[in-house]
Formats: C-alpha cells, sequence, structure tokens
C-alpha cells in the first residue's frame, strides 16, 4: 500500500493534470483573498462539507485578469444571485450542463455546490443516469467518477441512492400512445430499432423513475439539449418542460445560465426555438 505521503503526492499530481487540461469558473471557493483547499474553505454562509477548490483567483489573473473580473462580477456576483432561478434550480442547470459537455474540471466543484444548495444524492444519482440517455454513456461514465469522490466526502451511504429498480410514477397513457404513434409513423421503418427502446427505455421507464420530479427531469433534460446545441429536440421537450410545471420565467433564465458554462452561441443557437415555444403557448 501506498504511504501517506505518497498518496498525497499522486493525488496532488492527478489535480494538476486535470487544471492543465483547462481552466475552470468554479464557483465561490476560486475567488477568496487567501489560497484556499478543500479543507479550508471558507464561505460566507455555513455548509456542511468544504467545497474543492481548483485554482485561486490569483491564479486567474496572472493569466487573465479581464476574466477574473467576469467571473467575481457578472458570473458569481451577478447570475448566480438573480432571482429568477432558485440556487438549487441554477445547480441543476449547471451540473447537467457540464456532464452533457463533459466538463470534468468544473464537476467536483459543482457537484458539491449542488449538495449544498439542496440537490439530494439520490437526485444527483439520477441525473448522470438520465444523461446517459440524453448524452451519451461516456459522458455518464465521466461524471460517475467525479460523483462518487464526492460521494465519499459526503459521506453518501449505497441506500440513499436509487435502485437499479424501482416502483415507477403513474403513465399518462393517452399522451404516451399518442407520441410513440407519431414517432412509430414518422420514423418507424427507418429505424425500428431506435423507436422501439425510445418508448420502452426512456419513456415507459426512465421518464418513471421516481427519485427525479418530472419538473426536474424536464430541467435536466433541456438544459443538455441547449449545451450541446441540439436543437431538434428542444421545441418537444420544452413543451413537455412546461407541461411538467417549468414556468416560462424559470425556461427563459435556463438561457442566461447556460450562457456562462456552455457559451453565448449555443444559448443564442436555442433562442428562436425557446420564442417559438413560447408564442405558440400563449395563443
Amino acid at each position: 500500500m501506498l504511504k501517506k505521503q505518497e498518496a498525497l503526492v499522486l493525488v496532488d499530481r492527478e489535480r494538476r493534470a486535470l487544471l492543465r487540461g483547462g481552466l475552470s469558473f468554479c464557483v465561490m471557493a476560486l475567488w477568496q483573498t487567501l489560497p484556499l483547499n478543500a479543507e479550508e474553505k471558507k464561505m460566507s454562509e455555513p455548509v456542511k462539507k468544504a467545497l474543492p477548490s481548483t485554482l485561486h483567483s490569483d491564479d486567474v489573473r496572472s493569466v487573465s485578469a479581464a476574466l477574473d473580473a467576469y467571473t467575481q462580477g457578472p458570473l458569481l456576483n451577478g447570475v448566480w444571485k438573480r432571482s429568477e432561478l432558485s440556487p438549487r434550480d441554477r445547480s441543476v442547470v449547471t451540473v447537467a450542463t457540464l456532464i452533457a459537455r463533459i466538463q470534468t474540471v468544473e464537476m467536483p466543484y459543482h457537484f458539491a455546490l449542488a449538495l449544498e444548495n439542496g440537490v439530494k444524492p439520490a437526485e444527483l444519482s439520477e441525473i448522470i443516469t438520465h444523461l446517459a440517455f440524453y448524452a451519451g454513456w461516456p459522458n455518464a461514465m465521466a461524471a460517475v467518477t467525479v460523483a462518487k469522490q464526492t460521494f465519499q466526502q459526503y459521506g453518501v451511504s449505497q441506500d440513499q441512492l436509487p435502485p437499479a429498480k424501482e416502483t415507477l410514477l403513474p403513465l399518462y397513457e393517452e399522451a404516451e400512445t399518442q407520441r410513440a404513434t407519431r414517432v412509430g409513423a414518422d420514423f418507424g421503418a427507418t429505424s425500428p430499432g431506435l423507436v422501439q427502446n425510445t418508448t420502452d427505455l426512456l419513456f415507459r421507464d426512465l421518464w418513471l423513475r421516481p427519485a427525479l420530479a418530472p419538473r426536474d427531469r424536464s430541467l435536466v433534460t433541456v438544459s443538455a439539449l441547449i449545451a450541446n446545441g441540439q436543437t431538434g429536440q428542444i421545441t418537444y421537450h420544452l413543451g413537455r418542460a412546461m407541461d411538467n410545471g417549468l414556468t416560462q420565467v424559470q425556461a427563459s433564465e435556463v438561457l442566461t445560465q447556460i450562457a456562462f458554462y456552455a457559451g453565448w452561441p449555443s444559448a443564442f443557437s436555442a433562442l428562436p426555438i425557446v420564442k417559438e415555444v413560447f408564442e405558440k403557448r400563449q395563443k
């Protein structure tokens, strides 16, 4: 077995390798006046655990003083404090965006922040499961690696996480039959396997798992689609999200949040589609 000192050297080496992979915008913990590590992290409000930090504000300023200023101002003291979305919802949107884009450098901080903002371990687990279908298995597996460490840090036990099989939520049979019939007519001959799996695995199984409320499952899906620029799917899933309880104000604010974490082009590419969905629902 490695001695403690050797293990710490390996951890530091892995951490430095991650930092070389890209620059992080990590929230709150990065912008204190003194250098911090995960154990020394202090926030303005009490937290259950110290959130992992990746970069100090001085590190960012040594590369780009402007980036540091934008991070401290418009991001930390701007968008994260807007009232249109709760801190919990902002964490859900941000986590979904990071998983969808495999931005692993940001994940340790934001997974921990999500738990501090009220996202339950079972919900974070289910977000990862859900995004295996909507962002791809490799994306979910990358998130599993980070979430495992976060759960260990927070002392999350296996019985706090969703089981593989559980009693599903009731199915809205009429709406699902209409959806399946329409998709089958349009694409059944083109890819019968995909159409069948969409019905059996997604809408009659995944979407009915109770560990994530339908509204939150929709919020995760819409966030991932916008973050990845998959505009062809936004109309259906944004409509479904609003049917599941997401308000127009909240849906609008999702774009504002995602612009910082997936880039302005991703947000603006979705803007005309979101506008069209809003207009049609107002008629």
